[in-house]
């Protein structure tokens, strides 16, 4: 009854619960069940029990999967955290999440230990337990998860309000926060999807997005409540992602503006005869990546979400998006959304101001008590995204409060000018940040990816921007880069950005 993945085997056992790409294996709902408790009877033979904080540091791989539904098994509160974070960076979250045991594998056990160490500090606590799903492991702080024999578990009875998983934020500007997310949020969430995407019977969902992220990790979780097979691939590679559609009759996929145009990039035509749902987040799409899904019928659903509101906040349908340049759809089901001036007062439709959001879907708050008083409030979460929405009730996403740079005494939105940059013919893709300017306090700063074979000069940039914004607006610095540095879910990642320009 508590267990999403004990009720869905017992009533559709024979379905496929999971399809490992990069191997061709294939799961059945009754065999993942039965593979989710053995994990769980291994976990609580080393004293997993609930209200723990599990941590997992796993690529995306079945075995990732299992430890995630396990965790739900046993009342663990999961704490899944990114493969590709230093040692330092793993153990500021072990820290703060309070972890109890640390789930690693050969590729990430060298890291998890030094993290684990680290996390234990210099007052002599004691360091978090590491366990690897791999059967043989040579270090001395590592436990190897097949070598327990498995205790019976009993599916944990959860309440709503109870934390469920807590991600990271992906922290591209300023520290990271662990975000709370209960039962009721991510039940609201997946409810409140399915209102907008609408579900198949026979829905498969595609993933070869890191499993911390919120874009990989729930359609991982909401696989028993739907009913639907999860396509796994362990990284992007366009043309084994496009080669899976194709194989695998999905249906849906996660994606954030770069991979899809990689993906665009590799194939012709359609991506797959069966393909209804792109999800398209973690950045704002260009004017272009829209067009090129319109001509090539790619049914793009440009997605607004945020960690703090277990993914989705705003979806634009497919024909909202083609009608609308630009804009993410409406809110939710379930979800409130205002757009509010610096004093909290809400703007009418045309204004641009901070999005605040509430609604079953939204986090009650960080780890940290400080930052969700500074977050959370009687009207609900102040996002630090700025936008608008229009007479319809559709919004557009025009940057964030922290971004803005103000030259000057006049201010710049960062997406303004990576709008007006992108409109170039030979530019692929722009970040702007504002960077230290003795004389204006900060200039307007932008690094550039030139398409390839293009002759792209600085002085040709400024020319275009110059036509299409205030003086204020243009770019003082222009660099050159083959690829704009992004965070795992598609977001450029500013303090990268910064670096390289400095």
């Amino acid at each position: 009854m508590y267990d999403p993945l004990t009720y869905r085997a017992d009533a559709t056992p024979a379905a496929t619960a999971l399809i490992d790409a990069d191997r061709d294996a294939r799961w059945s709902v009754a065999d993942l069940d039965a593979a989710v408790d053995r994990v769980a009877g291994r976990l609580a033979a080393l004293g997993v029990r609930p209200g723990d904080r599990l941590a997992v540091c796993l690529p995306t791989r079945p075995v990732a999967v299992q430890v995630i539904h396990a965790a739900v098994r046993l009342g663990a509160t999961l704490v899944p955290l990114g493969t590709r974070l230093t040692p330092e960076e793993l153990a500021v979250r072990l820290a703060r999440a309070d972890v109890t045991t640390l789930v690693c594998d050969a590729t990430t056990e060298a890291d998890a230990v030094a993290a684990a160490d680290a996390a234990a500090g210099d007052e002599g606590d004691a360091p978090v337990p590491v366990v690897s799903t791999d059967a043989e492991t040579d270090a001395d702080r590592v436990t190897a998860l097949d070598a327990q024999a498995p205790e019976a578990v009993v599916p944990h009875d959860w309440a709503l309000g109870s934390t469920l998983v807590v991600p990271f934020t992906s922290g591209t500007t300023g520290t990271p926060k662990g975000v709370r997310l209960t039962l009721r949020n991510v039940l609201a969430s997946a409810v409140a999807s399915v209102f907008r995407l609408g579900l198949s019977r026979d829905e498969t969902w595609h993933v070869a997005l890191p499993l911390h992220h919120v874009g990989g990790l729930t359609p991982v979780v909401r696989m028993p409540l739907y009913g639907m097979t999860v396509v796994l691939r362990s990284a992007f590679d366009a043309e084994a992602v496009a080669a899976d559609f194709e194989r695998y009759d999905v249906t849906a996929t996660s994606l954030v503006p770069t991979t899809l145009s990689r993906l665009l990039d590799a194939t012709t035509g359609d991506l797959g005869p069966s393909l209804r749902t792109v999800l398209l987040g973690g950045a704002p799409a260009t004017g272009t990546l829209l067009d090129r899904c319109v001509e090539r019928s790619v049914p793009v659903f440009p997605t607004y979400g945020m960690t703090e509101a277990a993914s989705q906040i705003a979806t634009a349908t497919p024909a909202e998006a083609a009608a609308n340049p630009g804009t993410v759809g409406r809110p939710l089901f379930w979800t409130d959304l205002s757009v509010r001036d610096d004093d909290g007062d809400e703007l009418p439709p045309g204004e641009t101001g901070e999005l605040v959001v509430s609604g079953p879907t939204v986090s009650p708050g960080y780890l940290d008590a400080d930052a969700t008083a500074a977050a959370f409030g009687e009207v609900g979460l102040r996002t630090g995204d700025v936008g608008y929405r229009n007479a319809d009730g559709l919004l557009w996403i025009v940057g964030r409060t922290d971004d803005l740079i103000i030259t000057g005494g006049e201010n710049v939105a960062p997406a303004t000018v990576v709008g007006a940059l992108r409109d170039y013919p030979d530019v692929a893709d722009a970040a702007v940040v504002g960077l230290p300017d003795e004389e204006w306090g900060e200039r307007v700063a932008a690094l550039v990816v030139p398409r390839e074979g293009a002759d792209l000069t600085r002085a040709t940039l400024d020319d275009h921007c110059r036509a299409r914004l205030a003086g204020y607006e243009v770019p003082r610095t222009i660099r050159f880069a083959d690829a704009i540095p992004r965070t795992d879910s598609g977001t450029v990642d500013r303090d990268a950005v910064r670096d390289r320009l400095a």
